[in-house]
């Protein structure tokens, strides 16, 4: 992929208007911007309007961040897509590591706080949980990621069919699996399974800048550690139907490249 691929930023935004009014500005003009507004809060729409014209904004069509960013999947045309917290958490000067990483030949950049990286915001209960389920990943899936939960990534669009997330439609249906905070570990877990290369960026977590986060350490906790389970139950049914001679009990091993530079 060239230096030059056209790059879409999405950014999932549940009541973050404060936020937004000091984060957009920052993003760069030249990427394409996705703002998927949550639960018809279109007060973020006349902000992004006032403050980035050229910016999209898009209604998620159910409730939960893996929902919105699907919604922005779906939405953005570039050949590279980030995807970014309305919080200020994310550092708008950042996401050139992530593009670079991409254009270099990764399918999936994965942020980590964990190498180089750090954290303004984390709490001691949120890092213990976030250690402990990513040690558990690498265990059950065989690969060897930093960090689990981190919001701030970027793909390769040619990745998308193979994540396979819940489909948008229908439009205020009931909730699926993957439409809330356990979608990060949904995309990290099956771009490890696709076998593609991945890449974990070194990031810098600020603190947020305002409100408070939807993000509850427990319920979201046990969600991310169901999905684990779920998707290792699935990756092993799939291989057994493949290969009937492979014994349930067998070590889950990925084809997925880890250069983690």
């Amino acid at each position: 992929m060239t230096p030059e691929a056209a790059v879409s930023v999405i950014v999932p935004s549940l009541d973050e208007a404060q936020n937004l009014e000091e984060v957009l500005p920052e993003i760069p003009s030249q990427y394409e911007l996705i703002i998927v507004e949550g639960a018809r809060f279109h007060r973020t729409t006349e902000l992004v309007r006032s403050l980035r014209p050229d910016a999209r904004v898009i209604e998620q069509t159910r409730y939960g961040k893996g929902n919105a960013v699907a919604c922005g999947f779906a939405a953005a045309t570039g050949d590279i897509i980030v995807m970014f917290d309305a919080d200020g958490s994310a550092d708008p000067a950042e996401i050139t590591r992530f593009v670079q990483a991409i254009s270099d030949g990764a399918m999936f950049a994965k942020g980590t706080p964990s190498r180089g990286g750090g954290s303004d915001d984390i709490t001691h209960l949120r890092n213990a949980g976030n250690v402990g389920l990513t040690l558990l990943t690498n265990l059950m899936f065989g690969v060897r990621y930093t960090d689990l939960c981190y919001g701030y990534n970027a793909l390769n669009r040619d990745l998308l069919p193979l994540l396979d997330l819940p489909d948008t439609e229908p439009v205020g249906g009931a909730p699926q699996w993957g439409d809330g905070f356990e979608i990060e570990t949904l995309i990290n877990v099956r771009a490890a399974l696709a076998g593609v290369p991945i890449t974990e960026v070194p990031s810098h977590e600020r603190s947020r800048i305002h409100g408070v986060s939807n993000l509850n350490a427990w319920r979201d906790g046990k969600r991310v550690l169901a999905t684990l389970i779920r998707e290792r139950r699935t990756a092993k049914e799939r291989l057994i139907a493949v290969d009937p001679m492979h014994q349930a009990d067998t070590p889950l091993s990925v084809r997925g490249q880890f250069p983690l530079s």
